[in-house]
């Protein structure tokens, strides 16, 4: 595993690669990178992010559908990582979740990081196993499918 301080892709490279962005960039880097096969990208849960003002008042936890997404960020990057310049002008959709389990809370102060492993692809289909964990307790972890398209699916 790479030292903590290192990275393959920083946050700068993560936003050239994927088009979120603050309040809903789930990850700050990866840390590792088997291209086309699996990744772990890590992300600092911090107070001042926006859903811990109503999730939950006096006891903030990290909705568990932004693990997911952060899971979904990470496979991204695997896909588009692995396709190169075929994936410019394109984004990763998800088409299915399935088996979410989320068996501890992520608070403000952890370093959650997210491991997500291709199962298959098919075409434009892909499909991962992802896992979160903090401190290398299993917070949460899914099976999920996602396309890669165009930008607008609806354009023609």
């Amino acid at each position: 595993m790479s030292e903590d301080n290192k990275s393959i892709i920083d946050i700068q490279q993560v936003m050239e690669m994927i088009p979120h962005r603050y309040p809903l960039l789930m990850i700050d880097k990866v840390i590792e990178l088997d291209p086309g096969k699996s990744a772990t990208s890590v992300k600092n849960v911090t107070i001042n992010e926006p859903h811990f003002m109503g999730h939950f008042p006096g006891y903030p936890v990290m909705p568990g559908v932004l693990i997911i997404e952060a899971m979904a960020q990470t496979s991204a990057l695997v896909v588009v990582n692995f396709l190169g310049d075929e994936a410019k002008g394109k984004v990763v959709y998800f088409m299915t979740i399935d088996n979410a389990r989320f068996r501890k809370p992520v608070v403000p102060g952890d370093t959650m990081h997210v491991h997500v492993e291709k199962i298959q692809s098919r075409g434009s289909v892909w499909k991962f196993k992802g896992t979160a964990t903090v401190e290398r307790k299993v917070c949460a972890e899914s099976v999920y499918s996602a396309m890669i398209t165009d930008t607008d699916p609806n354009e023609k």
